[in-house]
């Protein structure tokens, strides 16, 4: 019987890129809130009701942002998202017919299964639209106001969190209800919106003060920071991809560090305290990068684990058991203070991909006997540290109830095992854990351990040089000293939003044409408006479409998971 010790910590990545229209404020998608309802809810009410459970939560700046964004919009109820002010809308329920537009377009983008066929009344508004436009769209001019208003509350309703239901009356009450529901239904649901959305912020916070868990940042936009440092880093892992036009993404070493800085001070500004580590965007890594890290103040980084095996080759060692090298932390790429840590891709994929598909119970049961066969194995006296890093929020969307059963199981579990700790690295940090050195660190991702997923194709490298142009036209404005204050801090702002991975790793044919192109439009808007905030007219390839389309099955952000 060993007497080894496993290390658990559990990474939950938040994050949602900027859906704000700069230009007008408006919100061209809802899954900011949508997220914060169903998932960051009952993230934290897990967390809560199992205080025994110590994990790693961390939220990008970009998202906290749109978090009080929302909770001003609520605080003021003047809503800037569509969907939010039609749900404010009184009696009689009128939408016309861009509304109505809106309401069909939106109200069905949720997993199916998960969320609308549970629902008979909902499924039953699904099949009601599949009539009504089997023979064209004139058929959507047969649908009534009611049935506008039932699928807008249905909508609401489906995203509610399983742990919300189970506290609210309301909640309840609505569904079952079902159908009929009144201008003062919308509004209670809008109310109870409003609460969960404006509380994410301080639960999390309390988890945070009383050391259950360790709040971390992403660099402050969610950039991929090896690719604004250098675009040759790409060719470490994939040699022969084709890279942009532009040799490199102007003044991108500053970029970088502006954004890291900018997380770090958000982090502090919120939580009373800069963060102590970072996970980089998508886990995107070099040695560059990291090297800005360390510089920064940051004392550690997590990455995928395919990074860490390209690292240990390129270390021209032979490569030893899997169990031997990823349990460990590890001084990386020659940084003077920064510990880094890799995930354990295969257990952290079962959660993300495998387990919905299983009983929740034993779903749990099993990933505890995989921990538990990792400590069983490790030499006797040891420590080995696994690091499950995945989303904390698209995830649940394919498990019954938002993941409820299985979550609940799971941290029961940890919470009683004798041999098992959830832990924080900063813990692990504070007790001075060895780190083993990692002298080459090879630039890569947490997807499949490159960068493929960001540049080298040409939709994505067309992305690349419309901001490369972008930003060349940004330092000439600055350069030119003809900006107000107001202004130079509306362009920076602007500009870090272009800069976000999020719309680069949307353009391919492995995603829904229908989601492509809302993001391929969002990204041209605002490249659009960086235009104008710097006195130029946006240049007329900016009304191109970048992406030469997705999936032709379409589908929604419901459905689509990050690589996690």
């Amino acid at each position: 019987m060993t007497d080894a010790r496993l290390d658990l910590v559990l990474l939950w990545h938040m994050h949602q890129p900027d859906f704000r229209d700069q230009s007008s404020g408006e919100f061209r998608q809802p899954w900011v809130y949508l997220h914060a309802i169903k998932d960051y809810t009952d993230m934290a009410a897990h967390l809560e009701a199992h205080p025994g459970v110590r994990a790693v939560l961390n939220f990008t700046p970009v998202l906290l942002d749109q978090l009080e964004d929302y909770a001003d919009q609520f605080a003021s109820a003047r809503f800037r998202d569509p969907l939010l002010r039609l749900l404010a809308s009184p009696d009689p329920f009128d939408p016309d017919d861009a509304d109505r537009e809106r309401i069909l377009s939106a109200c069905f983008k949720a997993h199916h299964e998960k969320l609308i066929e549970p629902y008979p009344a909902y499924r039953r508004l699904a099949a009601f639209f599949a009539l009504a436009t089997e023979h064209g769209d004139t058929g959507a001019g047969y649908l009534s106001t009611q049935y506008f208003a039932d699928l807008l509350t249905w909508y609401h309703l489906a995203w509610v969190g399983e742990t919300v239901r189970r506290r609210e009356p309301l909640a309840a009450n609505l569904l079952v209800k079902a159908e009929n529901f009144s201008g003062g239904d919308r509004r209670q649901l809008l109310d109870l919106i409003g609460r969960e959305v404006t509380n994410v912020i301080p639960r999390y916070r309390a988890l945070a003060d009383r050391n259950q868990i360790e709040l971390t940042t992403t660099p402050s936009r969610h950039p991929i920071g090896p690719l604004l440092i250098s675009f040759e880093c790409a060719h470490e892992t994939t040699p022969a991809a084709p890279l942009p036009v532009a040799a490199n993404y102007p003044g991108g070493r500053e970029r970088a560090q502006a954004h890291v800085e900018a997380a770090r001070a958000s982090h502090a500004r919120r939580f009373g305290r800069p963060p102590r580590g970072m996970w980089p965007a998508e886990g995107a890594v070099s040695k560059d990068f990291v090297g800005l890290l360390d510089q920064g103040g940051c004392e550690w980084f997590a990455s995928g684990e395919g990074v860490l095996v390209n690292s240990l080759r390129r270390n021209a060692a032979p490569l030893p058991e899997r169990a031997d090298y990823l349990y460990r932390p590890y001084r990386a790429g020659g940084a003077e203070r920064l510990t880094g840590f890799f995930r354990d891709d295969r257990l952290s994929d079962l959660i993300g991909f495998e387990y919905a598909k299983w009983h929740s119970d034993e779903a749990a049961v099993n990933f505890v006997e995989e921990l538990d066969g990792i400590r069983r194995a490790a030499p006797s006296g040891s420590r080995p540290v696994v690091s499950i890093i995945l989303d904390g929020e698209n995830a649940w969307e394919y498990y019954p109830y938002n993941g409820f059963y299985f979550l609940d199981s799971l941290y029961a579990a940890l919470e009683t095992h004798e041999g098992i700790a959830t832990t924080t690295y900063a813990a692990l940090l504070d007790e001075g854990r060895d780190a083993a050195p990692l002298p080459a660190l090879v630039a890569g991702s947490w997807v499949y351990g490159n960068l493929a997923t960001w540049i080298g194709s040409p939709d994505k490298n067309r992305a690349w040089d419309l901001l490369c142009s972008a930003k060349a036209r940004y330092d000439e404005a600055f350069a030119a000293g003809k900006l107000s204050g107001a202004q130079r801090e509306a362009a920076e702002r602007q500009l870090a939003d272009c800069e976000a991975s999020d719309w680069c790793w949307w353009f391919g044919d492995y995603n829904p044409s229908e989601s492509v192109i809302a993001f391929d439009v969002l990204y041209r808007a605002k490249l659009a408006n960086l235009h104008r905030l710097l006195g130029f007219d946006p240049p007329a390839e900016l009304d191109i479409p970048i992406s030469r389309g997705g999936d032709s099955a379409g589908g929604t952000e419901g459905a689509m998971r990050r690589a996690s």
